[in-house]
């Protein structure tokens, strides 16, 4: 079995989706009859070629990346990803086809742009595609691409109708997707999570501070955080010891920095900026509690690694909220941008430590029952029955 992939995102570029396409890779590694090769962007001028074990190779496209932003990709960054990922991926797909081992399909994170090339290859060589839905891809999930869904919703249905299959990350965005096209048929692969990399703290590492945290996720308006930052205001003057950490950059970041000012806030809020996946455990497992008042959002990483760290959760219902965190149980589901609300949830937790200790255990029970390898086997599973009707 022998699969082009594509992602414009992968670590240390991108966030959520990057780190799905690394850890799915990293399991692919423990497959001897999978080949693959994944078309990404480079965060220099060079093209670089990594190997993974010794048949998946990840080939990074030089795209004019500017590395002070590897969480923010600019529409610019896309579009000459897709022109050089094109060419690049077309001669990839002849020398294959001309040393007799062509490929048997190809998969991509993202509808557009990546979901594009899948289908022009098909056109040029027949080639099966399989689309993974992450968030952005689906027309309406981001305030930020409000006109250019309204351009581009008819390609993406056509790329869709046109795929040997599509794939979302959870049931919420499944259900944004029926909104655009309702005949599609759409599977879930929910994301996963490495319970040997995140795993909760001793009780003795405990410190005084009530730490809050989001996780390692970019910065932008549709995140939320600006609620998140007026809760910690309401509960500060009555909790000082509240201090909430937000780790990741973006283009929303400048505006929360001015809202901490405006608060006053600068004892109970840092921003942190990007902080390199492989490094991010410690700052989830000093926290007491996860809070991620998104207004769209997919499966998140975030989220997946807080539950492994056993944190009790805090979610608006978005994306893959109602999947894992059960209201009363291991968090408290929130409403959307209300920062009262954000607030009496976080002195809930704040004053009920065996409350919070209830639910921090509950989360890591629920993230050891999902893990990255058995997310690559579905997806492997997919690969086969494509590759076989194909």
């Amino acid at each position: 079995m022998k699969v082009l992939f594509f992602n414009y995102e992968y670590p240390p570029l991108g966030a959520g989706a990057a780190n799905a396409t690394e850890c799915i890779l990293r399991e692919f590694v423990k497959m001897p009859e999978l080949e693959l090769d994944l078309v990404t962007s480079s965060i220099d001028e060079k093209y670089h070629l990594v190997k993974l074990g010794e048949k998946i190779r990840i080939h990074r496209l030089p795209i004019g990346k500017n590395a002070e932003k590897l969480h923010f990709q600019s529409q610019k960054d896309l579009l000459v990803y897709s022109w050089r990922a094109y060419n690049f991926s077309r001669k990839l797909a002849r020398d294959a086809r001309k040393n007799n081992k062509p490929y048997d399909l190809t998969h991509s994170f993202f509808t557009v742009p990546c979901g594009f090339l899948s289908m022009l290859l098909k056109f040029e060589f027949k080639l099966p595609y399989i689309i993974s839905l992450r968030g952005s891809d689906v027309p309406y999930y981001s305030d930020r691409f409000t006109f250019l869904y309204k351009l581009i919703t008819p390609l993406i249905k056509f790329i869709w109708s046109r795929s040997a299959q599509v794939i979302s990350n959870s049931e919420g965005l499944r259900e944004l997707a029926f909104r655009s096209s309702s005949k599609q048929k759409i599977e879930i692969i929910y994301n996963g999570i490495d319970i040997k990399q995140f795993f909760p703290k001793s009780a003795s590492e405990v410190g005084d501070r009530f730490i809050l945290t989001s996780g390692a996720s970019r910065i932008t308006d549709r995140k939320g955080l600006n609620y998140l930052v007026e809760a910690v205001a309401k509960l500060a003057p009555k909790y000082p010891q509240i201090y909430l950490k937000l780790m990741g950059d973006g283009n929303a970041r400048e505006r929360l920095e001015q809202l901490v000012k405006d608060f006053k806030l600068e004892k109970n809020v840092a921003l942190l900026g990007r902080i390199p996946h492989e490094i991010v455990l410690p700052y989830y497992q000093e926290a007491s509690l996860f809070v991620f008042p998104s207004l769209n959002e997919g499966m998140s990483n975030a989220m997946l690694e807080a539950l492994a760290t056993g944190l009790p959760l805090i979610s608006t219902n978005t994306g893959g909220a109602s999947e894992l965190v059960t209201d009363g149980e291991n968090g408290f589901i929130i409403k959307f941008k209300d920062s009262q609300d954000i607030a009496d949830k976080i002195e809930k937790l704040i004053l009920d430590e065996e409350l919070r200790k209830k639910m921090a255990l509950a989360s890591r029970v629920l993230a050891e029952k999902m893990s990255w390898e058995s997310v690559a086997q579905k997806y492997f599973g997919v690969y086969k029955q494509v590759g076989k009707n194909k």
